[in-house]
This record gives structure tokens, sequence and C-alpha cells, in this order.
């Protein structure tokens, strides 16, 4: 019998501002997973909420690829009526409101950019997606948004698969350490008024501070209990600090499924269930952008 999964992509039918960046990502997952044997679902254009109902029922696994701040009320409806290969709805959640994320790395060690300074500081809202409402400013926080110190670096991101720790899955525990995927190069415009903006990137990179690297995103995966695909991102310069954590799919992953001979869908499947290699292969370089276009390098 052949396995169904459900892709549950928000920004395809619900928001046209990441629209592109969600539709490269969830061509790169389908290939995947029907290269694999596997029946892709779908949701159409109607209530996201309501098409994760009516399909995850029929599915034998499912997983949301959202905004950050939309993952954990999607996430808790998948977890309760499939087999979840993301990150859990708690996680999600967690991970959703940046000042918190930040408070609880610093509390176990972790660097992040410091808040409390003054000067020119990067101003954030506390809940986004991307580098959407980030900028540099003398000014004041708005509502809804914190600000932390600006560090002048190398703008870098970890991909790793958290193996199975908690959540709807929690007997899959197997104490597997996360799986390195690669790190990755940010390409980070930041224009005449300050603003950020994410243009993309390239991987695999190979650093020559690699293991400090991979150390520090593995810690934050770990101190956060993110599970399946997580990206983090992080700012290279006295230290590799901590400025975002992603528990979703991330378009690196377009850049790294060029490149990789292993399947994404085999690995987050393996990862659901505490399994999955110890490493993965790549071969080549590429250059990604937000539109899902792929060049090598």
């Amino acid at each position: 019998m052949v396995m169904k999964v459900l892709l549950a992509e928000y920004t395809v039918a619900h928001e046209p501002g990441f629209a592109p960046e969600g539709a490269a990502m969830l061509g790169v997952l389908r290939a995947s997973f029907e290269r694999c044997g596997y029946e892709v679902v779908t949701p159409g254009e109607g209530d996201f909420y309501d098409e994760i109902q009516r399909l995850a029922p029929g599915c034998d696994a499912g997983l949301v690829i959202a905004p950050d701040h939309r993952l954990f009320a999607y996430t808790t409806l998948l977890e309760r009526l499939t087999h979840n290969i993301g990150c859990g709805s708690l996680n999600a959640a967690l991970c959703a409101n940046k000042r918190r994320v930040s408070e609880i790395l610093t509390r176990s060690g972790i660097p992040v950019p410091r808040e409390g300074i003054t000067g020119t500081r990067v101003l954030k809202p506390e809940q986004g997606c991307g580098a959407q409402g980030v900028r540099l400013s003398q000014g004041e926080p708005g509502t809804g948004e914190f600000a932390q110190e600006f560090i002048d670096g190398e703008h870098l991101s970890v991909s790793l698969i958290g193996s199975r720790l908690v959540g709807n899955a929690c007997s899959y525990y197997t104490g597997k350490p996360p799986l390195l995927l690669a790190v990755n190069r940010q390409h980070i415009r930041i224009d005449e008024e300050g603003r950020f903006h994410y243009l993309g990137g390239e991987t695999p990179v190979h650093h020559p501070r690699h293991d400090e690297i991979v150390m520090t995103a593995a810690k934050a995966l770990h101190v956060l209990g993110c599970q399946g695909y997580c990206g983090i991102d992080m700012v290279l310069a006295d230290k590799p600090y901590v400025v975002d954590v992603n528990p979703r799919i991330t378009t690196s992953l377009v850049g790294i499924a060029a490149c990789m001979e292993e399947e994404i869908a085999d690995l987050l499947m393996a990862a659901s269930k505490g399994g999955g290699p110890d490493e993965v292969h790549l071969t080549g370089r590429v250059r990604f952008d937000t539109r899902g276009t792929v060049e090598p390098l």
C-alpha cells in the first residue's frame, strides 16, 4: 500500500509576499517524497485549518511549513490527526517568540546579541518570519518589538534535523544527536533605510570555524527541544551569535537538496522515529535565491 504524506505549506495560497519561497520549499519536498514512493497530499485554497482537518486523517504522516508564529496552531491540529515529522507544537510555539528564545539561550550559555544597549541597534519583531520588519535604528522598539546589539560579522545558517525528543511521538525517543545537513552562507542586504532583506544564500560552506559553528547550533536545537528540520541563523564574529531559530523547513533546503545524495523525505521520516544516518553526503556547491533558482558555483 502506498503511504500518504500531507505537506501543508501555508504561504502559497495565503501569504503572497512569501509565496515564491513557500513554493520552492514545497517543490523540493514534494519531489523527494514522490521519488521515495509516497503519495503527496497538499491543502487547497480554502481555510488552512479546515484543510488540515480534512486531509490529515487520511495520511500516514504530515508536515506543516508556515511562518513561525502560525506553526503552533496548525501543528497542534496535525499532531492530533496524524504522525508529525516536523517540530513539536509546543517547541514551535516557544521558538515563535524571538525575545523569549534569546533569554533562554542566554541562560544556557549560548551567545546571542545583547539587549539593553544604546546607539544603533537591530530592532526586530518579537514574532515574525525571515528578515521582515528587521532594521537598524537608533530609535526605540515599537509595540511587539525588541532591540538587540548589532553585530558586524558573517551571516550564516546551520541546517539540522533533530531526532525525536518529545511530543506526539515521544515513544520514538532514541537519544540520537541531530543530523547536520549543511552550513550555509546567507545573502543579507541592508538598504539605505536600515532594513534587512534576505536574498538567499550559498551551500555548503566549508568554514574554518566549522566545529564551533555547528556545536553552537546543535546546542541551541537541544535547549529549545526542536525536532525535524531546523534552521539556526547566526552572525559569526568573535563568537557564533544565534540570531534566530526556525523550527521548520527553510529556504536553504532548496540549495542543500541540489547537492545532497540522500533524500530529505527519507531523512525526515527516519528522524521522526528516532533513526536515520549519522551524516549526509554533499557534492558540489550552489547559490540559491528566494524564488527557488539554484545555480552551481
